[in-house]
């Protein structure tokens, strides 16, 4: 896992958690990285701020062996990019040229440890688990795109966000 900054289309930085399997950034070359976008929350706010500002940065932690490194670099999104089959699941590929890249300190980082990958990231025997809860919110059903229309109704129908909002503090959003 890694978490991905980038700037809003108002100038405002933005960080978001990426993860996925051990494996899923991948090194293209020496000045390239790459990694898949999943089906996420669907507000885009880390393709659609690349679009708008292609200035990235990324932090990688490593909590068991407290370790960190900061990555900088400009990123493309690309519909048609030839690594897509490489990275099962993905919507997208993200390449992110490297401009800059660093050690920071671990002093503060406590150590956690790894107990279980969630049941929505993409693996080889990969089966796209349920309609993630967000999109059973009865006030989104009208924008969500025309593939995800009904899918809802066919877990058990709608919820208020204020359902949703108790879902997620269960940890089960």
């Amino acid at each position: 896992m890694f978490f991905l900054s980038s700037i809003d289309h108002r100038g405002y930085p933005t960080c978001s958690h990426k993860g996925g399997e051990a494996g899923f950034i991948k090194v293209v070359d020496s000045t390239t990285i790459a990694f898949p976008s999943y089906d996420g929350n669907g507000m885009f706010l880390s393709l659609g701020n690349i679009n708008t500002n292609n200035k990235v940065g990324m932090l990688f932690i490593d909590l068991e062996n407290p370790h960190r490194v900061r990555v900088h670099g400009t990123a493309s999104i690309d519909k048609n990019d030839s690594l897509i089959e490489e990275f099962h699941g993905a919507e997208l590929v993200v390449r992110v040229t490297v401009t800059e890249i660093f050690v920071n300190c671990p002093r503060y980082i406590n150590k956690y440890q790894r107990i279980q990958s969630s049941k929505y990231t993409p693996q080889s025997d990969f089966e796209k688990p349920l309609t993630p809860k967000w999109k059973c919110i009865d006030a989104l059903q009208d924008v969500l795109p025309e593939r995800e229309k009904g899918l809802a109704e066919k877990q058990g129908g709608t919820i208020t966000p204020e359902e949703y909002g108790e879902l997620v503090m269960k940890g089960k959003g």
